[in-house]
């Protein structure tokens, strides 16, 4: 069964449209990390493996090198991908409500990266009960829609906001690794369960992690 609390509000990807809108994300500059071969860092989603949006093709960012400012400031997945690592983000955008990101890191160690995995998992199940703590005005309910047979595993969620006041999100989760590497793909919009492509971002998150090497 769904858990479903009362919450605070999530920093959701349909907000992220507006900011790839205005070319923030898609117009940053390369962090140091840049320098990294890009043969040595992972591969990543192309505008093409995301879940169709009828109305809008959806428009890739460019890799960037170090941890995206969104991703610091959320509730679900700061925590562990806001760390110091080897990491790197690519945004994606559509012309209507619909906004993406995946975020990519390389561990130390196959060790190292099955602590990450497994920190990201905890706290994206975790995620409500934090927004909770922070705000009664956000009603929110957790979805786990299982794990995923991709190399190491992958793991897909959907988190479900609503305000007192009326506005609504859906957001899928997944995280997966291969390996070092550890990736995560976030895709939101206003709406709810009914309105998430479930099936197409489980076939979404395999490429993500089937990309990584």
């Amino acid at each position: 069964m769904p858990k479903r609390i009362r919450a605070a509000t999530v920093t959701t990807l349909t907000g992220l449209t507006a900011l790839t809108g205005a070319g923030s994300a898609f117009g940053a500059a390369l962090a140091p990390q840049a320098s990294v071969a890009a043969s040595q860092r992972p591969g990543f989603l192309s505008a093409a493996d995301l879940p169709v949006r009828p109305g809008s093709p959806w428009t890739a960012g460019r890799i960037t090198a170090g941890a995206s400012p969104d991703v610091e400031t959320d509730r679900c997945l700061g925590r562990a991908l806001g760390e110091g690592s080897k990491s790197w983000y690519r945004d994606f955008r559509t012309d209507l409500d619909t906004s993406a990101r995946q975020v990519s890191v390389q561990a130390s160690s196959v060790g190292a990266a099955k602590a990450r995995y497994t920190r990201i998992d905890q706290d994206i199940k975790s995620c409500a009960r934090w927004i909770e703590q922070a705000d009664p005005e956000v009603e929110a309910t957790l979805k786990d829609y299982g794990r995923l047979d991709v190399e190491e595993g992958a793991h897909v969620y959907g988190l479900h906001t609503e305000t007192s006041w009326g506005a609504t999100d859906i957001r899928l989760l997944s995280v997966g690794r291969d390996g070092t590497r550890v990736t995560v793909v976030d895709w939101g919009q206003m709406g709810g369960f009914a309105d998430a492509p479930v099936k197409a971002f489980k076939k979404t998150t395999v490429t993500a992690v089937d990309k990584l090497r």
